[in-house]
Order: structure tokens, then C-alpha cells, then sequence
């Protein structure tokens, strides 16, 4: 089976991305409210808040897609990206698919001139850990507490 060509978002797949985040959202049993006017305002404006690179199978369905945020250190003028989300349909699991969709995310880091990119996973989900650390992904230790204060 030929694997599914990566190319940028565009407005055509905010459906088939909308339903793909609601399945990763419930693979991690929760729901997710993003709408694809919410998800247009926040991958097509100017500037973009995020960068989502899909991959498309050779009849124009989504197999999968990888969310890339921005990310600085200040300190050391350093920009970077965390790899938000990858997701693959349960159908394209396992042939290879999702390790194409993070070097693609990988070669986008390295246009941008950024210094790394952050990655997490649940504890548990060991395959996806052993995927990162076989692409050169490093562990980093947690940096400490972390805090919210809802601003709505």
C-alpha cells in the first residue's frame, strides 16, 4: 500500500480534521467542543496560532494528521515547536505512516531554524515513546509544577 502524500492544511479538510481531533479527544476519554470555524480562525489567520500537516491517501481522504505549536526560551532566543498531536486512522496504523508525518514535522522545525521539538505521550503508550526515541527524540525530565488560570 502506498502511503499517503503530507501536505499543509487547507480549509477543505477542517471537517475530516475536526472529526479525527474528536477521535483522538475520545481515545484519551475526553470530548473536544473545536468547531471548524474555530479551527479555520486558528490555522488560516494571519498569523496562524498553529501549523497542522495532514496526509492525504491517493482518493482524497484523510489517513491522519500531526499539530505543530510554537514554543520559545526566551532566555536563550530560541525558537521550537511541540508536536501537539499526531494522529493516524486506525485503518493506516502501523505501516509507517505516522513516522513520516513526524520527520515531515521534523524538516518543518528545521526550515523554521528552530533549536528542538517537544513531544508528550501518556505514560503508558509505550509504542509511541520507542517510535520517538528510534527518530532521535531525547526524554526530558518534567520541569516542575504547572499552572492555569482559565482567562474567559
Amino acid at each position: 500500500m502506498t502511503l499517503p502524500k503530507i501536505r499543509s492544511a487547507l480549509p477543505g479538510d477542517l471537517p475530516a480534521l475536526v472529526d479525527m481531533i474528536a477521535a483522538l479527544a475520545a481515545h484519551h476519554d475526553d470530548s473536544s467542543p473545536i468547531t471548524p470555524a474555530a479551527l479555520s480562525r486558528d490555522l488560516f489567520s494571519s498569523p496562524a496560532w498553529a501549523k497542522v500537516l495532514v496526509a492525504e491517501d491517493r482518493n482524497g481522504q484523510l489517513a491522519g494528521y500531526a499539530a505543530l505549536l510554537p514554543r520559545y526560551r526566551l532566555q536563550f532566543g530560541q525558537k521550537g515547536l511541540d508536536l501537539h498531536h499526531l494522529f493516524i486512522r486506525p485503518d493506516w496504523r502501523g505501516q509507517g505512516l505516522g513516522k513520516q508525518l513526524i520527520k515531515a514535522c521534523l524538516a518543518i522545525g528545521q526550515e523554521m531554524g528552530c533549536k528542538a521539538m517537544t513531544v508528550g505521550t501518556a505514560p503508558e503508550n509505550e509504542t509511541a515513546q520507542d517510535i520517538y526515541a528510534h527518530l532521535g527524540f531525547r526524554p526530558s525530565p518534567a520541569s516542575g509544577p504547572t499552572f492555569v488560570y482559565p482567562l474567559e
